[in-house]
């Protein structure tokens, strides 16, 4: 048999019919009613989980900022002149698509960007209203730490990968003793120490992919950081693991400021504060999360939070 465009199909026998048999009839079940008069995002996938709560206007202290921050590997201008700040009691997620300059952004507020050769920086950034180029680099990565997207503990124990931050931060090794009652504050911080407290001594790299990153950001946590970033720190992770670690953030905001890159759109929507959305290296748009998922006033960035590209 022809058909248009000289295709040909070839007639022959059916394929067999695989048949299920079950020991009695199944029990139908009716799909779920949409209520037609719930808000348009209920019906389009709004998140299942959203914090609650949103903390007084008096627990929200600006810790970082950066004013006209334009970052540069060699003649390419990755992010451009993007001014927005960093709050300690606000989730701030960073969202767009692949190469839009999120992830140079977070990399640059602890000056991690410094370690690539061809990268460059205009602009200034701030920690505490002082400008982060007069902060010893080692001080100012303890103060803002970065958690990354694959979970890195040290190939040691639990205990020593959370007091490794400890002793680095001391003038000289403090004892074991002196170490477990912080070290243990620290893991109690990140959600971990039931997990673990039977046994500090257990390998960190035996430990389940979400309890490792939880142990990351323990280590982060044990010294004290006045800013958190995190990099993508669910997408290795599985629903369960994910759905703890961002518990875990949400609670963690009224004591660090929290900056969060994320491709995960409604993980953004569950968590943020405040989203910052990217795109070429500009921040488009920035502002409450709520708003902006659900009302943005950028083009673009209703574009994008539509699913229209990324």
């Amino acid at each position: 048999m022809s058909v248009p465009g000289d295709q040909t199909i070839h007639s022959g026998p059916p394929p067999p019919v695989r048949r299920i048999v079950v020991s009695e009839e199944p029990t139908i079940v009716e799909p779920p009613r949409l209520d037609p008069t719930a808000p348009a995002a209920a019906v389009t996938g709004a998140p299942l989980t959203r914090r609650s709560d949103s903390l007084p206007a008096s627990a929200i202290v600006e810790r970082m900022r950066t004013e006209n921050l334009r970052l540069y590997y060699g003649d390419n201008e990755a992010v451009k002149g993007v001014s927005l700040p960093v709050c300690r009691g606000e989730v701030l997620a960073l969202i767009g698509p692949s190469g839009c300059g999120k992830t140079t952004l977070l990399r640059s507020l602890n000056r991690l960007t410094e370690l690539t050769a061809t990268a460059r920086r205009e602009g200034q950034i701030f920690l505490d209203n002082e400008d982060v180029d007069r902060i010893e680099v080692t001080q100012l990565r303890r103060r803002v730490s970065m958690v990354f997207q694959q979970p890195n503990p040290f190939p040691m124990s639990v205990f020593d990968n959370v007091a490794y931050a400890l002793r680095e931060g001391a003038n000289r090794k403090p004892r074991k003793s002196a170490l477990m009652e912080p070290v243990r504050q620290a893991l109690d911080r990140a959600g971990l120490l039931a997990e673990v407290e039977s046994n500090l001594d257990h390998p960190a790299l035996r430990l389940s992919g979400g309890q490792q990153q939880r142990l990351c950001i323990a280590r982060s946590l044990a010294a004290q950081p006045e800013v958190l970033l995190l990099d993508e720190p669910c997408s290795a992770l599985d629903p369960k693991s994910t759905e703890t670690i961002e518990q875990l953030i949400v609670k963690l905001r009224s004591e660090v400021a929290v900056v969060i890159v994320t491709h995960n759109l409604q993980q953004a929507r569950r968590i943020a504060d405040k989203v910052g959305f990217m795109y070429l290296g500009d921040l488009v748009e920035f502002g409450d999360g709520e708003q902006l998922f659900s009302n943005p006033r950028e083009a673009r960035t209703a574009d994008y939070v539509a699913g229209s590209f990324g």
